[in-house]
């Protein structure tokens, strides 16, 4: 069984006991649940916006996590301008603990 959840403006599959990084969340500890977009249970699917209200992803937040870092730089030839600008997106690493079909 695996499921489709939204997260970050993003989507996963995810199946129980598996862990990945989302965009950071606003809890630090403990667990949360999931909004499934597509369930999959062998040859059954779950897509209907109805039976989908019934279903849940449970997940437990492990840990937080860095992205790479990211570096630019703009230049603007014959104004003397220049900029350097850096970025490292912060993670939230999850473990899905259940998928619940209801």
């Amino acid at each position: 069984m695996y499921a489709v959840i939204k997260t970050g403006g993003k989507q996963y599959r995810v199946s129980e006991g598996e862990r990945l990084d989302v965009e950071k969340l606003g809890a630090t500890e403990g667990e949360i649940e999931l909004v499934p977009v597509l369930l999959v249970d062998g040859d059954s699917i779950v897509s209907a916006p109805d039976a989908l209200a019934k279903a849940s992803v449970t997940a437990k937040i492990v840990g937080e996590a860095k992205g790479p870092k990211v570096t630019g730089f703009t230049y603007k030839n014959k104004t003397n301008s220049s900029r350097r600008w850096g970025h490292r997106q912060h993670y939230a690493t999850i473990e899905i603990t259940g998928i619940k079909k209801g």
